[in-house]
C-alpha cells in the first residue's frame, strides 16, 4: 500500500487476522508506523524493502467503543488532547510537513484545553485516577509526526506500552514539548509509563478518541491487544 498512517489503518482494519502480508510505502504526514519499523521514507528504497523478502509476526491494538463498534490500530491510539490534536491536524494543510503540522496542532489546542478527571484500568487491578491531560495507548514507538512517545514498546510482546500525562500546566509544556520527540519527558512528574494487555478509559466528560492519527470517536473505551496479527514486510535485519 503507499500512504500515510491513516491508510495503514484503513488496510490494518481489512486484513488483519488474515494470511495477507502487508508492505508500506511511505507517503503521508506522519509516517510514524514506518518509523517505528525502518521502513525507508524515501519511495525507492521502501520498494526494495517491499519486493525483498523478509517479514515480521506483529501484535494489533483494538480499541472498543460504546454501542460495541470495534476498530483495529497498527501503532497508537489516545484519549484526550491527543484526540483533539489528530482532529485539528488532519483539518490543516500539510505542506510544511508532518512535524510542523502535529506541533502547531499540538501547541494549539493545549492553550485552550481543560483537563478533566480520567480513570484509567489495568491488568492486575492497576488504577490510576485524576485529572489528566492525555492517556497514551502505544503499540509502536512514534506518533504525531516524529513525537518518540514510547521509546521502549514493541509490537510484538502481547502488551500497550500506556503513558498517563497528568495535570500538566502550560508551564510544564513550555519546558516539556521538546522533550517529546526524544521521548525524555517521561522523567517528568506528572507522566507514568505502565505497561498492561489491555486498558479501560473512562472519563467525566466525554474525551475525544483517535488510532494511528485517525479521530474515532469519545471516551468511555477499552483497548486490547491482539497477538500475531499482522504480517509485516520489514527490512533485513
Amino acid at each position: 500500500m503507499i500512504g500515510g498512517d491513516g491508510t495503514v489503518n484503513e488496510v490494518v482494519n481489512g486484513v488483519a487476522g488474515t494470511d495477507a502480508e502487508l508492505a508500506v510505502l511511505p507517503c503521508g504526514t506522519g509516517q510514524d508506523f514506518g518509523r517505528t519499523h525502518g521502513i525507508p521514507a524515501g519511495f525507492d528504497d521502501a520498494v526494495r524493502v517491499a519486493l525483498a523478502p523478509g517479514s515480521r509476526t506483529i501484535d494489533l491494538g483494538r480499541v472498543e467503543l460504546e454501542g460495541g463498534r470495534r476498530h483495529f490500530f497498527a501503532n497508537v491510539g489516545s484519549a484526550g488532547m491527543s484526540g483533539a490534536v489528530a482532529r485539528r491536524a488532519n483539518s490543516m494543510t500539510k505542506a510544511l510537513g508532518g512535524r510542523v503540522t502535529f506541533f502547531y496542532a499540538l501547541t494549539r489546542e493545549f492553550l485552550a484545553w481543560q483537563n478533566t478527571r480520567v480513570v484509567v484500568e489495568l491488568e492486575g487491578g492497576v488504577r490510576r485516577e485524576g485529572p489528566m491531560h492525555d492517556v497514551i495507548v502505544a503499540n509502536g514507538n512514534w506518533h504525531g509526526g516524529g513525537m518518540k512517545l514510547a521509546p521502549d514498546a514493541r509490537q510484538d510482546d502481547g502488551a500497550f506500552d500506556v503513558v498517563t500525562i497528568g495535570d500538566v500546566s502550560k508551564l510544564d509544556f513550555v519546558t516539556t514539548a521538546p522533550k517529546l520527540y526524544s521521548g525524555r519527558y517521561l522523567s517528568h512528574p506528572k507522566v507514568e509509563l505502565l505497561r498492561s494487555p489491555w486498558v479501560a478509559i473512562t472519563a467525566d466528560e466525554p474525551l475525544p478518541l483517535e488510532v494511528d492519527g485517525e479521530p474515532i470517536g469519545t471516551t468511555p473505551a477499552r483497548f486490547d491487544v491482539v497477538p500475531s496479527a499482522l504480517r509485516l514486510r520489514v527490512p533485513a535485519a
